[in-house]
């Protein structure tokens, strides 16, 4: 693959272009990595609304019926529920962990396979959680072992 970048003053947004013999799997892969960068959520913490970057987002977890977004050192409430922002970020690298939790694929650091088929993951800021048997088979499938 082949990468340039063009500076031209006379622009008002970014704009890009990718050239390619033919649309493949690859070429999609990389036009919703692309889209991602725009995605933005909200997330409210002390009567005040923030405006987050999907790429920010560790782990979505839902806690007596209230939806919470992790990042590295705070914590939103969302007033989405999990299936809501699970069709949102399907094309953001996020998948379901377990019925109450969402963990964003890019922020993973490591993973340990766990007795009974679960798994346990360790996010960047250094946080363990869980991924259940039922949902394990994504993480696998993301990294090629299925």
């Amino acid at each position: 693959m082949k990468i340039q970048i063009e500076e031209d003053a006379s622009l008002e947004e970014l704009e890009i272009t990718i050239r390619c013999k033919q649309t493949n799997d690859a070429v999609i892969r990389l036009l919703e990595m692309l889209r991602m960068t725009d995605k933005k959520l909200t997330g409210h913490k002390e009567n005040r609304t923030y405006l987050l970057d999907v790429n920010q987002i560790l782990y979505i977890d839902t806690v007596e019926k209230k939806t919470f977004l992790y990042t590295e050192q705070e914590v939103y409430e969302t007033p989405l529920r999990l299936y809501e922002l699970e069709e949102r970020l399907e094309s953001c690298d996020f998948f379901r962990a377990s019925k109450s939790s969402i963990i964003n694929f890019n922020q993973i650091e490591s993973l340990k396979p766990e007795f009974g088929g679960t798994m346990q993951v360790m996010m960047s800021n250094g946080e363990r959680l869980n991924v259940s048997r039922q949902y394990a088979k994504v993480i696998k499938e993301k990294l090629g072992c299925l």
